[in-house]
This record gives structure tokens, sequence and C-alpha cells, in this order.
């Protein structure tokens, strides 16, 4: 049982509570989950502590955990599962950044490897608070970066998740890019 009509409709019963549901989903999209989670750790630094079958494991936890949400369909759900992940790794980020700080953090000795990880998270907090920017002004482009991005969706997938034409997803997903670039630059 994997075709989309049926992964719909076990979403469609998590959604009115179907606990047995919930088991049924998880082997069918571990799959997609998986592609989705190892799209947003090839943005990670070489060596980050959260693998991506963790990631998958914490994002599918947090969202069964939500109360009363309503999937449309299998696009939406993974839609969905895209920004936790993407939540989850700014918290990571966050949380790296806070002990490359000092924040409780035994001493170590300095070495390359550190501050690079240090660097690229600094680099997904800027781009998460670009992104948040980007969110205000024009919040459908934000979630076509979400996506694309971070989720790994494709032109038609993203398309399909927002209900709207790949050409307009194509505009969204460029112009955003610009505007994050120049965002984030300070231009």
């Amino acid at each position: 049982m994997s075709s989309e009509a049926d992964i719909n409709e076990l979403l469609g019963r998590c959604s009115g509570g179907d606990e047995s549901a919930l088991d049924e989903l998880f082997p069918i999209v571990m799959q997609e989950l998986r592609r989705i989670a190892h799209a947003q750790m090839r943005n990670q630094l070489a060596g980050h502590t959260l693998q991506t079958t963790a990631l998958v494991h914490e994002a599918y936890l947090k969202l069964v955990k939500q109360k009363n949400q309503m999937w449309a369909d299998r696009s939406h759900f993974l839609a969905v599962a895209s920004k936790v992940m993407r939540h989850i790794l700014l918290d990571y980020a966050k949380a790296n950044t806070r002990e490359k700080r000092g924040g409780g953090a035994v001493h170590v000795e300095f070495d390359e490897a550190a501050t690079v990880s240090f660097e690229k998270s600094a680099e997904i907090i800027t781009l998460d608070a670009a992104l948040e920017r980007l969110s205000e002004v024009d919040p459908l482009k934000a979630r076509v970066v979400e996506m694309r991005h971070f989720g790994g969706m494709t032109v038609e997938e993203t398309a399909e998740a927002l209900g709207v034409a790949p050409i307009t997803i194509m505009r969204h997903w460029n112009l955003a890019k610009a505007w994050l670039r120049r965002e984030i630059s300070g231009e």
C-alpha cells in the first residue's frame, strides 16, 4: 500500500485522530522523508552530529504530536515535514553557536573543524533570519524556498503542494534567491 491515494487516505485518518493510521503511514512515507532529510543535510557541515535517520525520526515525532493537524494530502504533509526539519536543524545550529561561545561547554583546543562548524551554523541562522524577513514581505516566495532549498522538493512537487503552476514556482524561486542573496549580503 503505497500509492498516493493510499497515503492521502492514511493522512485523512491521521487527521481524524486514528492513531493506528500513524503506524501504517510511517513506513510508507519514510523513503520520502529520508529524501527530504538528505536534501537538508546536504547544506550541513560533514560530520554534523545529527544524522539523516535521526532527523527523519525527530521530524516524524514532531509531526505526529501536533494536535488538530489537518493534512490535505501527501504534498501538504511533505511540505510541513520539510519545514519541521528546517526548524530542527536551525535549533541545532543555534545550540552549536551558543556552545561555541562558551555556553557551559568544556574547554577544548581550537581547531579548524570547529571554526568551520561554527561558521556553517552562523550561515544557517543568517539564512533563517533572512527567510523570516522574506516571509513577512512575500509568504509564497518564502514557502517556495522552504520546499525547494530545505525540502529538496522538485519544481513540480512544490507546484503541486502550493497549488500553482510550475512556471510560477520557477519565477518565485528565482526572485526569492535574488532577494535572499541581496538581503544576506547587505547590498
